[in-house]
Formats: structure tokens, sequence, C-alpha cells
């Protein structure tokens, strides 16, 4: 039996046991957050590089690929370094403050789509109001209040999952310190208590889950009445692929924190994980961004202006080459 002051690493769940498999892992993970780091570049870049994009909508899509950044940042590099290295530790400060982050960016990321959906729901049904709504002044204390909620609820969790004496062990079955397989190992019927805020946490997600469909349903009920065929599958085009992605998100991060442990096992655990924490920042870049012609045209400046930049850079090295020589 061991304590939580014996504790000096955890060992977390591996994705194969073979050497083979294990590195055929690495490099479905190495493109993973690539792919998310691409993406959300692009559009950080972008908007902060484009006048014409310095606007509320772009704003909130800005914080949203910084959070999507650092929430895949979080657990992808550790599950790929263990394989990669043969090992499947992690230190218990290292363990400690992945959770802590991962809640922290999860946790104001869906906050801030839920700000996102009031966002689009004034802009279509009340765009006469836009601006007295959404200020630029609003906006930052909505943003700012955000991520505030998501560092209060990350702390609040961490300091009461951790508080807890650990004497089951110290293998986790997850590829990341996740509360549910920490809570696991505890010997003390105070987990009870931290079960219960993931109750309410889970509960309180619920209930900005109907906050981001409600206004949702008045945009279609908005959108039914345009006589335009092409405005309306534009706007279903647009708002549906938002649902869907967020339906996924929620369902299967609350069916990971309160299902029974008996409904458990290492596979079912591991593809919900997966889909819940990183397909979201992966696919957001698209259906939220990349999808926004706005932002397409930007992007395109972006990525020509850099080109074109360094085949300038190239041109002018070869004849100065050519000069000295």
């Amino acid at each position: 039996m061991s304590n939580s002051s014996s504790i000096t690493h955890f060992l977390l769940l591996p994705f194969a046991d073979t050497r083979e498999l294990q590195l055929w892992h690495f490099w479905l993970f190495l493109g993973i957050p690539l792919a998310a780091l691409l993406g959300n570049d692009l559009i950080i870049t972008s908007t902060a590089c484009d006048q014409h994009l310095h606007t509320p909508r772009y704003f909130f899509l800005l914080n949203l690929s910084l959070l999507d950044l650092d929430c895949i940042s979080t657990t992808v590099p550790k599950s790929m370094a263990n394989p990669l290295w043969d090992t499947r530790d992690i230190s218990y400060t290292g363990c400690v403050a992945q959770l802590f982050f991962f809640h922290f960016f999860i946790s104001a990321e869906y906050s801030l789509l839920t700000i996102m959906s009031y966002d689009r729901y004034v802009t279509i049904c009340k765009p006469l109001h836009y601006g007295s709504l959404l200020g630029s002044r609003a906006c930052v204390h909505m943003a700012a209040a955000a991520w505030g909620a998501g560092f209060l609820t990350a702390l609040l969790h961490t300091a009461d999952t951790f508080s807890l004496p650990l004497c089951g062990g110290n293998a986790v079955e997850q590829f990341f310190c996740e509360i549910p397989h920490i809570l696991k190992l505890s010997c003390s019927h105070s987990y009870l208590r931290e079960v219960g805020l993931l109750v309410l946490s889970c509960l309180l997600a619920l209930g900005c889950f109907v906050f981001i469909v409600g206004p949702y349903v008045q945009i279609f009920m908005a959108v039914l009445m345009i006589s335009s065929e092409q405005g309306r599958h534009k706007a279903f085009s647009t708002c549906l692929p938002h649902l869907a992605v967020l339906s996924l998100f929620v369902s299967t991060g609350t069916f990971v924190y309160l299902k029974p442990p008996s409904f458990s096992s290492p596979s079912l655990d591991l593809v919900l994980s997966v889909l819940y924490s990183v397909v979201p920042p992966v696919v957001n870049p698209l259906i939220y961004s990349l999808r926004n012609q706005e932002l397409k045209d930007a992007v395109r400046k972006l990525v020509t202006g850099c080109v074109s930049a360094a085949i300038h850079c190239l041109l002018s090295s070869a004849k100065g080459s050519q000069c000295r020589s």
C-alpha cells in the first residue's frame, strides 16, 4: 500500500504493448498536434495582422484558437514522448500540472463557446443592436470571464483531487492524468466530495449546453424565414457542424466523468477521452474559422505574402552572391 506522500510518479496507460505499434502511435499523434498547430496558428496570425478582422467575432475566434492550442499541447506531447522513449512515467508534479492546465483550458474553451453562441445569435437575430450589446469592452470582459472561470474551475478540482490520500498504486488507466482515474487510486471516502464537484460541474456544463442550443434554435427559426434558398443553406451548413462537434464534446466528456466504475474499460475510456480532448481542438479551426470566407481570404493573403517575401529574400541572396563573385 502506498499513499500520496510516497508517490513520486504515475504510470500512464500505453496505447500499445509492442514496440512497433508504439512507434505507429507516435507518428499518428505527431500529425494531430501539427494539424492543430497549423490551423490555429494561421487563424491567430491572420486575425492579429488583418485590420478588417479586428471585430468581436474574430476576437472570440482568436481566443478559441489559443485555447485549442493550449489544450492539445497539455496532453498530446507527453503521450507522444512516452512511446518514443519506451516509458509510461509522468512525475507527480507533472501529473498535477497536466490535470490543472487541461481543466483550465477545456473549461475556459467551453465558457467561450457559450459566449460565441450568444455572439452568433445577436449577429443574426439582433443585428441592429450588435454594437450596443457586444462592444469592444464587453467582449474583453466576457473573454476574461471565460479564462477566469476556467482557472477557478481547474484550481478547485486540482486542489480537491490531490488533497485525497492515494493508496491504490500509481497506475493511471488513461493516456493523461484525468480526474476519474486519479480518484480510483484514492483509499478515502473523501473522494465522494470530488465526485460531488464533478457532478455539479457536469450539471453546469449541461446548463451551458442548453444556453448554447437555445440561441441556435432561435437562429434556425430566423433562418427558415429567409426567402433565399442559398442563404438558408449557408446558415445551416455553418451552424450544424458547430452543434455536432459541441454535442460530441459535451456528451463524451459528461459520460467520461459521470459513468459508473462498473461500466469502465481501458479501450472505451481511451476512445471517449480522445473524442472530447483531442478531436475538438483539431476540427475547431475547420468548422469555426476556415469555412469563413473573410478568414480564408485573410489566410490566403498571409500565406501569399510570406511566400512572396521568402522568394524575394532568396532572389536578393542569389544576386548578392553573384555580385561578390
